[in-house]
């Protein structure tokens, strides 16, 4: 017996209103439908189909996982949708049938559903809720289920049922092509209705038994943006839950946002209006202050980074100190108590044990040394319009404010760089280079004026 999953994402979503897919909007920095297929992926599925419609051009492009792409070019309903993803599936097979825009489901509630089918016992998801509007009704006899109707087809006495179905079940593969081959699509709205599998598994002499989700929002679709960004917030208090349990204290859970992983240590802080975006993680004693973005970096014990600074695709070592406002662009790497100053921009270079980079100064395609001072206003002329050189710094260095040190150049250990110096060529070891101009005055010297119209 395989488990084989199907994911329903033909839908349009006519409330988004937009001009892309509903199941491709994203969640947390992941397409909605990314999330449901990473998460069944968990299953250890024998196949996933994900069935499409709206968009499939585009849902094709952006969704990397290995799926399965079945076509449904009508939309006559989810009963019709899940007939296009029958291929492959045997009568010994147990289906998952789960939706591309519920994008919150656990692994363990889907396990749960699994774990109750057999080829005489169907699984459903379902909730108990204080308001069912516009949700199918879970109809019993004497506490079994013998099927469920949708609100528009219900009657005055079925709509006071507070069991809703939440549209995720398991079933038997033979039982299912059974089932599907005998739907209708005579209700209020003309489709083939996937629950109506339930009341001919009754009759057939099946049971359907339900599972309830920890939590409601585990069921809850999207269908609006407003929808979307309230299980924005979910996510993003579940993971700062998940943060606190481990150590982290995070200053304000309700101004967190993690797009991807946050791996941490412990007895570090965030403070709020941080965003972690992609594969990050934090050492032991990190400090993280307000309004910063960390993007696919990694960041060693007892740094700091202060507010309002930007790290992208950057390493820093133990004891570093950054910001504020300042900026690590992809291939930045610190070593051990290396300092990024505020307004200082880095791309591409490695900043040496001990080194400084304080104030006001561009660092790109550079080594840097150990004990390098590098003062304000300093820039590394990196491009000549073409291609990019590079800028080294030996041990020891010392560069003087408003420098520029226009690559390929090299400037040897221990040397200083004047201030206001322009360098091309490499610098000697334990020299003082500088290139200033002759000041030059010129008395009774006028600005040049505006002439009156």
């Amino acid at each position: 017996m395989a488990i084989r999953i199907i994911v329903l994402a033909a839908g349009k979503g006519t409330r988004m209103k937009s001009s892309m897919p509903k199941v491709l909007h994203r969640l947390a920095g992941r397409p909605l439908l990314g999330h449901v297929l990473d998460t069944v992926s968990t299953l250890n599925p024998a196949s996933i189909t994900v069935v499409i419609g709206h968009g499939s051009d585009q849902v094709k492009q952006t969704i990397t996982q290995s799926v399965n792409w079945a076509m449904q070019t009508e939309q006559l309903g989810t009963g019709h949708a899940v007939q296009q993803a029958l291929d492959g599936i045997e009568d010994d097979d147990t289906v998952l049938i789960t939706y591309g825009d519920v994008p919150l489901t656990r692994s363990d509630t889907f396990k749960g559903l699994l774990d109750v089918t057999s080829k005489d016992q169907l699984g459903l998801l379902s909730l108990i809720v204080d308001d069912p509007s516009g949700y199918g009704r879970i109809k019993r006899v004497n506490g079994s289920v013998t099927g469920v109707v949708e609100q528009k087809d219900a009657s005055e006495e079925e709509l006071k049922i507070n069991e809703i179905n939440a549209g995720v079940l398991a079933v038997n593969g033979g039982a299912l092509r059974k089932y599907l081959g005998e739907i209708n699509n005579e209700n209020a709205q003309g489709e083939y209705y996937l629950t109506d599998i339930f009341e001919l598994a009754v009759k057939a002499g099946q049971t359907i038994q339900t599972v309830h989700p920890e939590d409601e929002w585990e069921a809850e679709g999207i269908n609006s943006r407003e929808q979307l960004a309230e299980l924005e917030r979910v996510y993003q208090q579940t993971q700062a839950a998940m943060l606190m349990a481990a150590g982290v204290t995070v200053r304000d859970p309700a101004r967190l946002d993690v797009r991807g992983t946050l791996n941490t240590g412990t007895d570090n802080e965030i403070d709020v209006n941080c965003v972690f975006i992609g594969d990050c993680s934090l050492g032991n004693n990190v400090s993280i202050g307000p309004n910063c973005v960390v993007i696919d970096s990694h960041i060693g014990d007892g740094t700091v980074v202060q507010a309002n600074s930007v790290l992208e695709s950057s390493e820093l070592g133990a004891g570093c100190h950054v910001g504020p406002f300042a900026r690590l662009r992809p291939g930045s790497k610190l070593a051990e108590g290396a300092k990024i100053g505020n307004f200082v921009e880095t791309k591409n270079a490695s900043i040496g044990a001990g080194s400084k980079v304080n104030h006001l100064s561009y660092v790109g395609d550079s080594e840097v040394g150990a004990r390098v001072n590098v003062g304000a206003g300093t820039i590394t002329a990196n491009y000549d319009g073409a291609n990019k050189h590079r800028t080294v710094l030996e041990d020891g260095v010392s560069i003087g404010s408003n420098t520029v040190l226009v690559a390929p150049v090299t400037v040897r250990e221990d040397a200083t760089i004047g201030a206001s110096s322009t360098i091309t060529k490499e610098v000697s070891a334990k020299s003082l280079t500088f290139t200033r101009a002759q000041r030059t005055d010129i008395d009774g010297w006028k600005r040049p004026e505006k002439k009156k119209k």
